[in-house]
């Protein structure tokens, strides 16, 4: 059941100037801060019930009253409204991403970047589930006589490669038969359906190439194995790798607040997430780690927006 209309823009009121100033917030104060547009009895009288309630609470007998993590609750799912967020600060977001563009993990890493310069936090980026990838294609190139590159791209935008060395010389004319009977047998292939023994019939099927193969059928099921995890890269702190569980979800973005995480470090902690998307499809997920006094409105703004930076500049390389 929902809060009357009147204790709704009281809890409002309270939350975000708690959030701008960092102090508890007493009834003359909150009159000055806000138009309530209600006397200071009233809003003494609503304030001690919104602290009987649970949604505020008094750290001591004269103070203010500040929010509870209920009262956070409350706020982010009925009362927040996501900040617009001012074209000069999309501006920067969007090229500081870009300015890693090459390489998916470059983007990612620096989108992390990005958000924990921009909000003075932790942020925590997730590669994409490789569980529905699919091999895109895989290029060879050529780093010695005896030695070769295999580079997978996948369709999920991840990029992955490994190095292999033959007793043979290396050619490009071998490396361009290599690269035709490799992607003839696995472009379009499921990640998970490349096992050994799928890399066992496969070679069995390219004729004369089947002896001078094996090598590089051992880097490419590398390469596959390295694609199918699930990285973090983190900005701001270096504990926090336990929270790619936590961003596995499928909702485009939530905000975990203490210990609905269900991490013990995070107790005390907001995290603001933020799926984005590869070919229309749900990839990985951006987030910022915080104290729980925070600017939802504005963080929640700034990770969707790079989200969105990360599903353009990762969509763009395929």
């Amino acid at each position: 059941m929902g809060l009357a209309l009147r204790k709704e823009k009281i809890l409002s009121a309270v939350i975000d100037t708690y959030i701008r100033t960092g102090e508890p917030i007493g009834s003359k104060a909150l009159l000055e801060e806000t138009d309530l547009g209600v006397s200071s009895a009233t809003v003494r009288n609503e304030l001690k019930s919104l602290d009987e309630e649970g949604y505020l609470h008094q750290p001591h007998t004269s103070a203010g009253r500040v929010p509870t993590k209920q009262g956070y609750r409350y706020y982010i799912d009925n009362l927040m409204k996501p900040a617009i967020l001012p074209e000069r600060l999309r501006e920067n977001i969007e090229r500081g991403i870009r300015s890693g563009a090459g390489a998916p993990e470059s983007i990612l890493s620096r989108t992390a970047m990005v958000l924990s310069q921009l909000t003075k936090a932790a942020s925590a980026v997730t590669t994409p589930s490789s569980d529905e990838a699919r091999i895109h294609r895989i290029r060879f190139v050529s780093t010695g006589r005896h030695t070769s590159m295999v580079v997978l791209v996948t369709s999920n935008g991840m990029v992955k490669s490994r190095l292999f060395r033959c007793e043979f010389v290396l050619t490009p004319q071998l490396l361009q038969m290599f690269d035709k009977a490799v992607n003839e047998a696995f472009a379009g292939v499921k990640l998970t359906d490349v096992t050994q023994g799928y890399l066992q019939t496969a070679a069995s099927g390219m004729g004369e190439l089947t002896l001078f193969i094996p090598d590089v059928l051992i880097a490419l099921y590398e390469a596959v194995q390295n694609a199918l995890e699930v990285n973090v890269t983190v900005a701001g702190q270096t504990n926090l790798l336990s929270i790619s569980g936590l961003l596995n979800s499928s909702r485009t973005h939530m905000i975990y607040l203490g210990e609905e995480s269900k991490i013990p470090e995070l107790r005390d902690s907001a995290v603001v997430s933020a799926r984005y998307e590869i070919g229309g499809e749900n990839a990985g997920a951006v987030a910022v780690i915080a104290p729980l006094r925070i600017d939802y409105k504005t963080i929640m703004s700034e990770v969707i927006f790079a989200a969105g930076c990360v599903s353009r500049a990762i969509g763009e390389l395929l």
